[in-house]
């Protein structure tokens, strides 16, 4: 799989829904937002946070984190430019909030806590095992560029098999559990409990 391959493929979601949630994959606002409650429960400090948001899309994120009320300086991150320009189109930069294209996710700074939503869903025809690694390498970085936590959602292997997409990954959440539990915390928490063919796994440091 391809940057060019994902491009295309978000293009067309994009040109056809516009920038709002069905335009970057999800089934409609409420199947979104149900999926990021799931997300920010990772964040268990009060006061001001710094949030980066990897794979940001158009940035939906950050507008319902002040909508929950939470006080976040919000960075979002995505390696497709068109997300970016349509993020800072929907969601004017200001002082707390910021989007920027990176190439590579090496490049993205330090931050309180990390939230990835929908980065592990579409593999297109890369081996299972390779896409794993993709995976846990991801949440390596995650780790090593946060101070507090960070969350990330992913297809289930529970899902209904009738329902099931050959271009998407459908990852096994006790696999990814253990992974987290063995390398980044003591405190990790697995969510599958709220009717949605995927699963959040939040990992929480120093805690």
């Amino acid at each position: 799989m391809t940057n060019a391959q994902i491009e295309e493929y978000y293009q067309k979601n994009l040109a056809t829904h516009g920038a709002g949630a069905e335009g970057v994959g999800w089934k409609n606002a409420a199947a979104q937002h149900v999926r990021f409650d799931q997300l920010i429960r990772v964040i268990y400090t009060t006061g001001v946070s710094s949030v980066n948001d990897i794979g940001c899309g158009v940035g939906d994120l950050s507008e319902y984190l002040s909508t929950a009320g939470y006080e976040v300086a919000y960075h979002g991150y995505d390696v497709l430019p068109q997300m970016i320009e349509e993020a800072k189109r929907k969601y004017p930069v200001r002082p707390g909030r910021q989007f920027d294209h990176v190439r590579d996710l090496n490049e993205i700074g330090v931050a309180d806590y990390a939230m990835a939503s929908g980065i592990f869903n579409l593999k297109f025809n890369v081996p299972e095992e390779r896409w794993h690694k993709y995976i846990t390498d991801t949440l390596a970085l995650m780790d090593a560029k946060t101070t507090k936590g960070f969350s990330f959602n992913a297809l289930s292997s529970y899902s209904d098999k009738e329902m099931m997409k050959p271009e998407l990954c459908y990852s096994d959440p006790c696999r990814l559990f253990d992974y987290c539990k063995k390398h980044f915390a003591k405190n990790v928490a697995l969510l599958h409990d709220y009717s949605q063919y995927d699963f959040t796994i939040l990992v929480k440091k120093n805690f």
